[in-house]
């Protein structure tokens, strides 16, 4: 810094826009990606790192290890069966206190379905995350372009009395 200037004054306005130029790139959300990932089974939709985040592993359990819930288990796996075969299928909402196993039904029902399934036949889990709701518009155009059968979850969902984010579920 010369005697009695300020920082950054003799820097061209170039170079200063650059700078400027370049910070803001790197505050901005990475770019959805415009494809889907050629590969995997699971996914973590996050529209702030760039759209689907691949999950090399999820923990899950077998079916039959779920106990208390053999009702709620029985239920949602065959309407999964359904699904799979894209027959009619329903929307499901597992509700209970925390800890009931709501988040490893469904990862135990994802994996008991995809044992005996090869390839494009697999289904593919995504977890979507409660501040993401509203970009599901753009997760949903995105696997609109496949072929595949996609299980989307968001795992404790709440809402507060004056949220309105649910309506981006409707």
């Amino acid at each position: 810094m010369k005697k009695g200037g300020k920082k950054g004054a003799a820097q061209p306005d170039g170079a200063r826009a650059e700078r400027i130029a370049a910070a803001l790139e790197r505050l901005a959300p990475a770019a959805i990606q415009a494809s889907l990932p050629n590969s995997g089974d699971a996914f973590v939709w996050e529209p702030a790192q760039g759209g689907l985040i691949p999950v090399a592993h999820v923990a899950s359990i077998d079916l039959v290890l779920l106990k208390g819930i053999e009702s709620q288990r029985d239920t949602l796996l065959a309407n999964t069966e359904r699904f799979a075969k894209a027959l009619p299928a329903n929307n499901a909402l597992l509700w209970g206190a925390r800890g009931m196993g709501k988040s490893s039904l469904v990862k135990a029902v994802h994996e008991h379905m995809n044992r005996a399934r090869k390839g494009e036949a697999r289904l593919v889990l995504i977890e979507v995350h409660r501040e993401d709701i509203a970009s599901l518009p753009q997760l949903l155009r995105l696997l609109r372009a496949s072929s595949r059968r996609f299980l989307l979850y968001c795992d404790d969902l709440s809402f507060d009395k004056d949220d309105t984010s649910y309506k981006s579920l409707k």
